[in-house]
């Protein structure tokens, strides 16, 4: 029974990023479980420092990368000013070729900041991906899982909870009907991993899974079980959500509990708050739409911690415990990195990146400058095979000549008319055709 590759993210990139990252995720909980504290809170905070120190090479460059474009900024908008109103090929084409300079100069990438991004992108998703479904990553957790799911097939084939009438059973249910529609067992494993310890007694009253054992000899459910073991994090249960524990605590009464709910959400707004505004600050910088764009992000970085805070109150606390996690590393990582990037001489990076990038500035001059003789050749080319002229271009032609000219052009025409030498399908062979034909018929 290969639970565990079952129930892991099947896609292309992220999930291939998921399997890395489940391998720390393993190792962190096997640690832990070795030294007698198996916890997936602590190893949720674990695991978040492991990985945003092995990011930290690239949240470096980044931050690198963001110092240097408000060094260089100024000079891209004199730039821009310059030919702000020069809207023809050759004005647009010297612009980017002294944007590309500038570029050069300063030794970053205009795509920089992109790639930085989406070298980000799928590490992060993959990180909410593992912590969503860690008993797709950590072997001994599904395992455990694994038993109860196998006592459900057993049984009615998880009838009783795609049935079961509980409002909260049936959501979590619907979440994941097509797992269980595809995979029985994967299923059964991914909703028995969402549901709270209500519902959870709920569904072990009815499969008689409260006396289970896993294969160590351990309680898989109860008080002491392992699954209340795995989730216990400062008497929180992290399966539930703050919003669930609320709930629950506030029925017996149990303040400690509602007070630890409700930090879990406020942390979460906080410390990313924090972590946005130790960033560096994009300044502006005279040019309407950059502004526009960094007035966005500003308002955005406003409104993210708000929308965590709602999230982390109403999923399990254990992606809560993960988002504050991830703020408080960011936040000391932050630090770290504007003391390390403060002490740096960005003039003698400059001079340096410079000096590389002399060769790279010739090739653009000589790229420029063929491109402007290969241009000049096209124009001569036109000029060369330019079509013939209707009668109002000429017309046009004729009214800008001087009256000696237009007498000697009649002359000409005259002469051509009379000889018969008149270029092929011309008017004039056409003319002479006519008078042959008069001439021929009169």
């Amino acid at each position: 029974m290969n639970i565990i590759l079952l129930t892991q993210d099947s896609s292309a990139i992220i999930g291939w990023v998921a399997k890395l990252l489940g391998l720390i995720m393993e190792g962190i909980f096997t640690v832990l479980d070795f030294i007698g504290i198996p916890n997936i809170g602590l190893s949720i905070i674990l695991f978040t420092i492991v990985v945003n120190l092995l990011m930290m090479p690239l949240t470096i460059k980044q931050q690198k990368f963001s110092k240097l474009s408000l060094k260089m900024q100024p000079e891209i908008q004199a730039i821009q000013n310059k030919y702000k109103n020069k809207k023809d090929t050759d004005s647009q084409m010297a612009m980017n070729q002294e944007i590309q300079m500038v570029y050069a100069k300063y030794g970053v990438s205009p795509t920089g900041s992109c790639l930085y991004l989406l070298i980000q992108m799928p590490i992060l998703f993959a990180l909410y991906r593992v912590i969503y479904a860690i008993p797709a990553y950590v072997s001994k957790i599904g395992d455990t899982f694994g038993v109860l799911a196998d006592r459900i097939i057993t049984q009615d084939n998880g009838e009783f909870l795609r049935n079961s009438g509980v409002t909260t059973i049936s959501s979590v249910v619907a979440q994941f009907s097509k797992n269980m529609n595809n995979n029985l067992n994967k299923g059964i494993i991914d909703v028995l991993n969402r549901l709270s310890t209500t519902d959870m007694a709920t569904v072990a009253e009815h499969y008689g899974l409260s006396n289970l054992r896993a294969s160590g000899g351990e309680l898989i459910l109860g008080p002491d079980g392992l699954i209340n073991t795995y989730n216990n994090f400062l008497g929180l249960n992290i399966g539930n959500s703050p919003s669930n524990i609320i709930r629950q605590a506030h029925a017996v009464g149990a303040w400690g509990l509602i007070i630890g709910a409700i930090m879990i959400p406020v942390l979460s707004a906080v410390t990313q708050w924090i972590s946005v505004k130790l960033m560096p600050q994009q300044p502006k910088s005279g040019n309407e739409q950059a502004d526009s764009m960094a007035a966005s992000m500003k308002t955005m970085n406003m409104i993210m911690p708000l929308m965590s805070a709602w999230f982390c109150f109403s999923l399990p606390a254990g992606m809560g415990i993960y988002w504050v996690a991830g703020s408080v590393v960011r936040t000391i990582q932050q630090i770290a990195i504007n003391k390390h990037i403060d002490k740096m001489d960005f003039d003698d990076i400059i001079r340096q990146n410079a000096s590389k990038s002399e060769k790279k500035m010739e090739k653009l001059k000589q790229q420029q400058e063929l491109m402007n003789t290969y241009a000049n050749m096209n124009t001569r080319n036109i000029q060369t095979n330019q079509p013939k002229r209707t009668m109002q271009d000429k017309a046009a032609i004729s009214s800008s000549l001087s009256e000696q000219e237009k007498n000697e052009a009649m002359k000409n025409a005259s002469s051509n008319y009379g000889n018969g030498s008149a270029a092929p399908g011309s008017m004039f062979e056409k003319a002479n055709m006519v008078k042959k034909y008069n001439d021929t018929h009169k």
